[in-house]
């Protein structure tokens, strides 16, 4: 099942001619959709409170004054010596960045101290550091480069800072940037904080509203986001992400194959994301009344089931897999084994469609309108918590920066006794 397949030509004929059959396909970025939400949010939105953007805290921690040049020269000589920098040296020039020029400079020696033997001990409070150094000086695009480039860069943020980066993509409304940031959590598999759950939440749905123009990697990322993040929620925002992401996988599964779907994503290997689809409908008609599933992921789940049974969608299969050589690779098999199942997932969904309906389990509103409401309801208490716990982490960082620096001057004090130690004994030679 794991085996990398090496397609056919006639393979991969199917697999173009059902992505082109599925691409047509209206999914939930449908204009009545965009209709529904502008009706939510038509100002600009600020998320996150004055309190928890705020700088002062992390502005008037101890700060260890440094001159750039001084610093980069020193660093320069160390690598030339084949000597790894220390983290606490990488720490003093972040903290130090006054310009947007000194930003590029950072992002230079971050690279070098990625790729350096001390690599592994790159602080969490100079990634934090510098993300907020970035964007303080109108740098945020650098900040979501080495983001996205964090193997290169060693850019690992925690949950609030995440937080802090989402916010300024909101307030200056780059959506797409928002995404990225969340896609880099989905990837990391972070979405453990409340707080960054229903910001993500709301900033994919915000973003579907907008009708954008999606690759299938596209949809793939924000499909495999929205389930992550959706798991996370036990409401009917949570229930009805996990429909619309299954669903935008399973079409993925269909046009590009399952390890499309998989390759380098924290996601299931096997086959059939429809049918996981399916099991969401399923478990909204047993569980509380309360949660309900929403009508636009329910919408678009079912238009994905029909493109992949119509007509042009068989005629372009079957044209293409006529001639076709046994021992063919184990992943087109499932591929074409998923096809084959969709009558069948037609008819499920239309029976658990009615039950749904039945019980009074299908929300009229947007997904954008009820995410908007969940944030409104819960972030406050979010918020408060993750400030406290921001507070003790500055505590936290501040006694082991500390420490450090207490380390450097033993060791300098150590290699100063030794250096005129080995002069003493030449002399006496």
């Amino acid at each position: 099942m794991h085996c990398i397949s090496i397609y056919h030509r006639r393979g991969k004929m199917v697999r173009s001619m059902m992505a082109a059959s599925l691409s047509q396909c209206c999914f939930y970025l449908a204009r009545s959709v965009s209709r529904s939400s502008c009706l939510v949010l038509t100002a600009k939105r600020f998320i996150l409170s004055a309190a928890y953007v705020s700088s002062q805290q992390w502005e008037q921690r101890n700060k260890d004054p440094q001159n750039l040049a001084e610093l980069a020269v020193t660093m320069e000589k160390t690598y030339e010596k084949n000597l790894p920098v220390s983290s606490l040296t990488i720490s003093k020039f972040v903290d130090n960045i006054s310009s947007r020029e000194e930003v590029d400079q950072a992002e230079y020696y971050l690279y070098k101290f990625r790729h350096s033997p001390n690599c592994w001990y790159l602080r969490d409070w100079t990634v934090h550091s510098w993300i907020r150094q970035c964007l303080k000086y109108g740098a945020r695009d650098k900040a979501l480069y080495t983001l996205v480039n964090k193997v290169q860069y060693g850019i690992f943020p925690d949950n609030f800072t995440f937080n802090l980066l989402i916010d300024s993509c909101i307030k200056s409304e780059d959506y797409k940037g928002a995404v990225s940031v969340v896609t880099e959590i989905m990837l990391q598999e972070a979405f453990d904080e409340l707080s960054t759950q229903l910001i993500s939440l709301y900033v994919l749905h915000k973003y579907l509203a907008s009708t954008p123009e999606l690759s299938w990697a596209d949809e793939k990322n924000i499909g495999a986001s929205l389930v992550l993040v959706g798991l996370k929620q036990e409401n009917s925002v949570g229930l009805s992400s996990q429909l619309l992401g299954y669903s935008l996988l399973g079409k993925t599964e269909l046009s590009k194959g399952l390890r499309a779907v998989y390759h380098q994503m924290p996601l299931m290997w096997t086959p059939g994301y429809f049918n996981r689809a399916l099991h969401v409908l399923e478990k909204a008609v047993s569980v509380s009344n309360d949660i309900k599933l929403n009508k636009e992921a329910i919408d678009t789940f079912l238009n994905l089931l029909q493109c992949g049974t119509s007509p042009d969608s068989n005629s372009s299969k079957s044209e293409s897999t006529e001639d076709t050589q046994e021992g063919k690779p184990e992943e087109d098999e499932n591929e074409e084994n998923e096809h084959s199942k969709l009558p069948h997932y037609l008819q499920k969904f239309q029976e658990v469609h009615a039950q749904l309906q039945s019980l009074g389990k299908i929300e009229s509103d947007s997904l954008l309108t009820l995410t908007t409401r969940l944030l409104k309801e819960k972030l406050p208490a979010c918020e408060e918590h993750d400030i406290a716990q921001f507070e003790a982490k500055l505590k936290q960082w501040e006694e082991e920066r500390a420490v450090l620096i207490q380390r450097e001057k033993e060791q300098r004090e150590q290699a100063r006794l030794e250096r005129e130690a080995k002069l003493a004994a030449k002399a006496s030679a």
